[in-house]
């Protein structure tokens, strides 16, 4: 399976429904010709996707995972869930952000609940081989990729890229509120 490689900013920036929750129960639904595998869930916070479904009560993925299918376990853990709405069911898979809550950094959690949504406005360009250059001022050169890290690489764990003074979007990592008059950071 080889899924593209994209940031966490992508997830919350775009049609995703993205949400905390906790499996309470799971059933094999006879759908299609391999199954779907439908999870209850407790929801515990919405991140994003209120405009699509406000509440959300099930997750649905493939029965496989050769399929694409996860395998989230029963009352053992809060996970956070990203998933896309079609035909008013959430729809997960091994391509989407799917974590055990517990997994994620402060910094990730910090991202979902104050920082991401201040990058919507920006475009998250992956770094596969040096140099590597913005081409415009609302663009995050990502650097996970030159260390085979991907979106679980350093810079995706720990920074966010946010829209700053005048349109142009830097990473940023700290625990006070972004400073909108920085211009352009060079860190990472």
């Amino acid at each position: 399976m080889l899924c593209k490689v994209v940031h966490n900013l992508l997830y919350f920036s775009s049609l995703m429904t993205v949400i905390r929750a906790k499996v309470v129960g799971k059933k094999l639904m006879k759908d299609g010709p391999f199954g779907t595998m439908r999870y209850t869930v407790k929801q515990m916070k919405m991140y994003r996707g209120f405009q699509i479904m406000p509440h959300v009560q099930y997750i649905y993925t493939e029965a496989s995972e050769s399929l694409c299918g996860v395998k989230l376990e029963v009352n053992k853990y809060q996970y956070l869930i990203t998933g896309r709405v079609y035909e008013g069911k959430v729809y997960t898979g091994l391509c989407n952000w799917y974590e055990k809550w517990d997994r994620l950094t402060l910094s990730q959690r910090k991202g979902l609940n104050h920082r991401y949504h201040l990058g919507c406005g920006c475009k998250i360009r992956p770094c596969y081989y040096v140099p590597c250059f913005a081409t415009s001022k609302n663009e995050c050169i990502w650097t996970d990729m030159l260390s085979n890290f991907g979106h679980s690489g350093y810079q995706a764990k720990h920074y966010a890229c946010i829209q700053r003074a005048e349109g142009y979007c830097s990473w940023y990592r700290g625990w006070a509120p972004p400073d909108k008059t920085i211009i352009n950071a060079t860190d990472p």
